[in-house]
């Protein structure tokens, strides 16, 4: 990349950074994350070509340009491979303290228009702070951009003195989502252990704490409170796989 003719402005160290870390990851065989590299430096680099008037630098940006979008083509083609024979696999570990991993940020990259039906199945939507999770979830599923038209929810219930609260919670979520236009069926087990979300495009996130991984705010007036990615989050590891359909639970 250094022999590639480009200078020392801002946008060329830019582009030159991405487009190194993307050839790292590749060599790494993290697939995923050197596709987005590679994506991010290919935009930087057709900037760079559209302000270049010199055509022999111009000639070079394009030979590599050219190379990196073959590539990243070839990324893409064994990892729609990897998803149809349903072997994609990625795993998240997210330690004890850190900060970052709001639902938006963990889980928008799996969301699209294809969205239309969303399975979760998770034994602990009971507490207050529980249902505010699920409810933060389901804030995240109707802002898009997905077309979210049906949540399925398969929870434990809870017994003694709270289960009047969330009985009551997820009966004034389940009315909140109708007013929006999105159905939400519930149904409960005893017998539940596992912890997934599956969505109808084929992709399945398993969670070892469930939606139940942010650490209790210090104080109802500290960063992370309303902002989930300044949250800090308890020790868990997130799995994500894909495959072609979507197993109902």
């Amino acid at each position: 990349m250094a022999r590639s003719g480009l200078g020392q402005d801002p946008g060329s160290t830019a582009a030159v950074a991405v487009i190194k870390r993307a050839l790292e990851l590749e060599s790494e065989s993290r697939y995923p994350q050197a596709l987005v590299c590679y994506q991010e430096g290919i935009d930087l680099l057709l900037q760079i070509l559209k302000g270049t008037k010199d055509e022999t630098k111009k000639c070079n940006l394009r030979k590599r340009i050219s190379e990196y979008m073959d590539r990243a083509e070839n990324i893409k083609k064994y990892l729609d491979q990897e998803k149809e024979a349903g072997k994609y696999h990625k795993q998240i570990k997210i330690e004890e303290n850190a900060t970052g991993f709001s639902y938006e940020s963990l889980f928008q990259e799996y969301l699209n228009e294809a969205v239309t039906e969303v399975w979760i199945e998770d034994p602990y939507i009971r507490y207050t702070h529980q249902l505010y999770n699920f409810l933060r979830f389901c804030e995240m599923l109707v802002k898009g951009p997905c077309k979210v038209k049906t949540i399925h929810l398969l929870t434990s219930l809870e017994e003694g003195g709270a289960k009047e609260q969330q009985s009551s919670g997820l009966k004034e979520i389940k009315e909140s989502l109708r007013s929006h236009g999105v159905l939400l069926e519930l149904e409960y087990s005893s017998s539940i252990h596992d912890r997934e979300i599956r969505f109808n495009n084929g992709w399945m996130i398993k969670i070892g704490r469930g939606l139940d991984y942010f650490q209790k705010p210090q104080s109802r007036f500290s960063l992370g409170y309303c902002d989930f990615d300044l949250r800090p989050c308890h020790e868990t590891t997130v799995d994500i796989f894909h495959n072609k359909h979507t197993k109902k639970i």
